[in-house]
Order: C-alpha cells, then structure tokens, then sequence
C-alpha cells in the first residue's frame, strides 16, 4: 500500500512538472527566484516547487498610439496619431528589466512622437512622413534594446489639423491650381504665336500658300454650312482693291 501511495505520489509530481509552450512562445525559468535561462518550444520538465516560469510571446506586436496633442515647431497645434510594430527578441530580458514592456513601449512611443513632431514645421510633417517615422523608429528601437525589444516600423496613422488650417490649405491649393493653368494657357498662347510667325513667313516666301489656304477655307465652310451661299472673289481682285486704297 505504501509504494502505491509512493507510485501515484511519484506520477502526479511527473505530470505536474511537465511544462508545454508553443512554437511562437519561449519560458523564462527561475529557479528559487533566479533566472536559470529561456526554454522553447515543445516539452520540457520543471522541478516541482523550486522551480517556476513566466510565458513569453515572440510575435509581432502592434501597439496603437492615441492622437497626441502636439505644438510644431510653427506654432500650430494639431493632433497625431501613430502605429507601433516590435516584437520580443530576448525574452529573458524582457521579463527581468522592464515590468511591462508592452505598456513602456506604449508610454515611451506616445512621449517621443509629440517630441519628435514638436520640433518639426507642419509642412515638413506633412510632406516628410517616412523621414520622421524612420527619426522615431531609431530613438523607440535604442531605448527599447536593454529591455530585448526590437521595434520594427513606426508609421504616423494621422494628422488632424485644426479647421482654419484645413480652410487656409485648401485655399493655397486652389490658387496654385489658378496659378499653374495661366501658366499652361501663357505657354500655350506663346506656342500658338510662334507657329503663327512661322507660317507668315512661310507666306510671305511662298504667296501660292495663301491661295492654297484660302481654297481650303471655302471648303471647310461649305462642308458645314450647306444653306451658304458662298461668292469666291480672287484674291488678286482683293490685292488690287487694297493697293489701290493705299495709293
């Protein structure tokens, strides 16, 4: 009866000692309240009592940064929100030196993006986005080494901007809209006088064109106006008319 009891005592010991973690997990150990190291994954044996785990996940993480109220560098007072990409690279570091990373690396995040974007002008966060998300990613990733975080992207998710702003932006934008179609329509025009000069000079060197001109012209009417009536005049008779009025 003994050895039985011995045996069952024996078995539970066994099946509560057996520790199972998944293939995206990893165990930090202590034993008598001291790191012994990481195991994982698959199967291991823990000794009863003296020994005890805390489980930690190694998939990417993503945090989301609520809409910070953040001062640019000009003065103008808008709200910006971001994303978070990291995932834990030691996991025993990430158990020992920091309580929570998760909730540091949120606190953290949310400090150095309203640094980082308070020292920028608007136009410089709105048109250089990857240039400041790359800024934060470098400053999140150094500080969050020690505590065996990698943080792998940051992107800002948005930028609200205060409603005169909105309107001020949206009028600058429709005056450089204004602005560039007088420039085509000047360059246009330019091209137009251009071709004109050419073609006068073309005349003025050749007077058959004019005439061969003038033909097409009488063509093109009476092919669209059918109720026309259409009288040629020679245009030696004009030429003659005008002379004659100079004289």
């Amino acid at each position: 009866m003994f050895l039985f009891i011995l045996f069952v005592i024996a078995i539970v010991i066994i099946l509560t000692s057996i520790r199972v973690v998944k293939e995206y997990e990893r165990a930090v150990i202590f034993r008598l309240g001291r790191v012994v190291g990481a195991k994982g994954p698959g199967i291991f044996f823990l000794w009863p009592i003296i020994d005890s785990m805390i489980k930690v996940n190694l998939r990417l993480i993503t945090v989301e940064i609520q809409p910070q109220d953040v001062i640019t560098k000009d003065n103008v007072t808008i709200k910006i929100s971001a994303v978070v990409y990291f995932k834990v690279v030691d996991p025993v570091k990430s158990v020992v030196q920091v309580n929570n990373y998760y909730y540091a690396i949120e606190q953290l995040a949310q400090t150095t993006l309203r640094s980082i974007c308070g020292q920028a002008e608007l136009d410089k966060l709105l048109s250089e986005r990857e240039k400041i998300n790359a800024e934060i990613q470098e400053i999140l990733d150094k500080h969050s080494d020690s505590w065996g975080v990698k943080v792998t992207l940051v992107e800002l998710k948005q930028i609200d901007l205060p409603q005169d702003m909105q309107r001020a932006m949206a009028r600058q934008a429709e005056a450089e809209r204004d602005r560039r179609a007088k420039i085509i329509s000047a360059e246009g025009e330019y091209q137009a006088a251009q071709k004109l000069r050419e073609a006068a000079e073309i005349i003025s060197q050749y007077p058959q064109a004019i005439q061969l001109r003038y033909l097409q012209t009488l063509n093109e009417i009476a092919s669209k106006n059918n109720t026309t009536t259409i009288l040629p005049i020679p245009l030696d008779l004009l030429q003659n008319i005008g002379n004659k009025g100079q004289s």
